[in-house]
């Protein structure tokens, strides 16, 4: 008896990867893209009007030029995304653009005019645990002035702000530029007797949550620490700065209720001669944002502008937007903060070894943009997709490819269907998804006759609007679809396109 062969193994099952996104990241469509551009290139004209010239610094950089400004003791490389490369140096992905620039300045400190004025805008990356609102890439718009110690570069930063917000839609009383002074701070750190460098910065960024949190978490998170579920093992718990009670609650209320009263009652937090360069120092910006015509609707000093990150070392300000709405879910949103910025005359210094004073400000691109969606103030409709020529017979893919050269070439947006030609519903489906504004069909009987047939596609969404009214939409109809000489193409594309007053940027 002959053996039994052994059954043919089964193929393996080929294992499908699971197509998912990591969490703190977004993808974006053309809408979004779109909307994007037009943020960035108002903002861009409002920063040019004021002097400011481009400028572009790599994603990454060596990881100690970045400096260790951003601590965040949840996650590892203190909140930057880092990496060794071939020779054992550790480089960051860019956590913001102000450390990026003040290594571009002092590395070509000599040849660059001072004071030094630009801009840039550009993705940074924060290795923070991620949350609503809150993400691991997300774009910020720049521009500073390095070389100018004067108080007139701070308060041109903020003047800047608020009509960089206005030239966005933003309309006064929608939004404020709030500024204070970081050596108010360095002052009732001495007083507080704070020397370790982390407590302090706990400190700062407790403050820094003043718009967020009532006066008693603040005071939580001075001291003790507090659970972010209101009670002790719910939700995550954020450890406390340490402060005891009475600093903690002399601290948090004067920041929060300034008034001569509180400043007469915690006066024994303060250093004199900090804290009155500061006044001082604020009081030549309040002078000249005033003079300049920017009234306390657009630009007022508020002490509880702290700033989260370290390097800050004078006058510090954020654009809050007062507008309240409700989000997808009918949630009421407050979107708080969309911009900052302040002077950090330390920062330079660093690879220089000597005093080199700069002041800047961000945009939070990412966070504006979905605060100006949400409120309405943005347009997020699809943009026009290009007129689309259907390949009705596919021996002649050659003829309508010379349709499309000729629409590119008078700067008209075209593509030749390249899927299945099949079947011309699926091209005129596809068109409507591109959001194409028309489409050019050509078969054999147009072709003998040298004539080409143009659906204008916007019409024709009209004309199902219009089946109740014959007349109306016989009338449409005739100029939805309509035959031209082929050597008239482009001017009876562009007749179209004019018609409903479709522009591509």
């Amino acid at each position: 008896m002959q053996d039994t062969p052994e059954k043919a193994a089964k193929p393996k099952k080929i294992q499908k990867l699971r197509a998912r996104l990591p969490r703190g990241l977004g993808d974006r469509g053309p809408a979004e893209i779109a909307a994007t551009r037009r943020m960035t290139e108002t903002i861009r004209e409002v920063y040019e009007r004021y002097g400011f010239e481009p400028v572009e610094t790599p994603a990454m950089e060596f990881t100690d030029a970045l400096g260790k400004f951003l601590p965040d003791q949840d996650r590892p490389n203190e909140g930057v995304f880092s990496f060794q490369d071939d020779d054992e140096q550790w480089i960051s992905l860019r956590y913001d653009l102000t450390a990026p620039l003040a290594r571009y300045v002092a590395e070509n400190f000599d040849h660059l005019p001072k004071p030094y004025r630009s801009y840039r805008a550009g993705y940074v990356y924060r290795n923070e645990k991620p949350g609503p609102g809150r993400f691991r890439q997300f774009m910020q718009f720049d521009a500073d002035t390095v070389g100018s110690a004067s108080p007139a570069a701070d308060a041109e930063m903020c003047m800047m702000a608020a009509d960089a917000m206005e030239a966005l839609g933003i309309k006064r009383g929608q939004y404020v530029v709030k500024v204070n002074n970081r050596k108010v701070l360095d002052g009732m750190r001495q007083a507080i007797g704070v020397a370790d460098d982390a407590q302090w910065l706990t400190v700062m960024r407790a403050i820094d949550k003043l718009d967020k949190f009532p006066i008693g978490e603040i005071i939580k998170l001075l001291t003790i620490g507090r659970w972010d579920g209101g009670e002790e093992g719910k939700g995550d718990f954020t450890k406390g700065a340490g402060l005891d009670e009475a600093h903690a609650g002399a601290l948090a209320n004067y920041i929060g209720e300034p008034s001569s009263e509180n400043e007469a009652a915690y006066r024994y937090l303060f250093e004199p001669e900090l804290v009155q360069l500061a006044r001082d120092e604020l009081r030549q910006i309040s002078e000249i944002v005033t003079s300049a015509g920017y009234g306390d609707d657009r630009i007022r000093i508020d002490p509880s502008i702290v700033r989260g990150l370290e390097y800050y070392t004078g006058p510090v300000f954020e654009v809050e937007l007062l507008l309240e709405t409700n989000d997808e879910k009918g949630r009421p949103v407050r979107f708080g903060s969309v911009g900052g910025g302040g002077r950090y005359d330390g920062l330079v210094s660093r690879f220089r070894g000597e005093p080199v004073p700069a002041t800047g400000f961000s945009i939070g691109v990412s966070r504006l943009q979905a605060a100006l969606t949400l409120l309405g103030k943005l347009d997020v409709t699809p943009e026009f997709g290009p007129v689309v020529v259907t390949v009705f017979d596919r021996d002649r893919v050659a003829d309508y490819q010379k349709m499309v050269a000729q629409l590119r070439n008078a700067r008209i947006r075209a593509e030749l269907y390249l899927g299945n030609p099949k079947n011309m519903g699926n091209q005129l489906k596809y068109a409507d998804r591109r959001h194409s504004p028309c489409v050019i069909i050509q078969g054999s009987d147009e072709k003998a006759a040298g004539e080409v047939m143009l659906k204008d596609l916007i019409l024709g969404a009209e004309l199902s609007k219009l089946e109740g009214d014959r007349d109306a939409y016989l009338a449409k109809q005739s100029e939805a679809q309509t035959k031209v000489p082929e050597a008239s193409l482009v001017e009876a594309v562009r007749k179209i396109l004019d018609r409903h007053g479709v522009k591509w940027n």
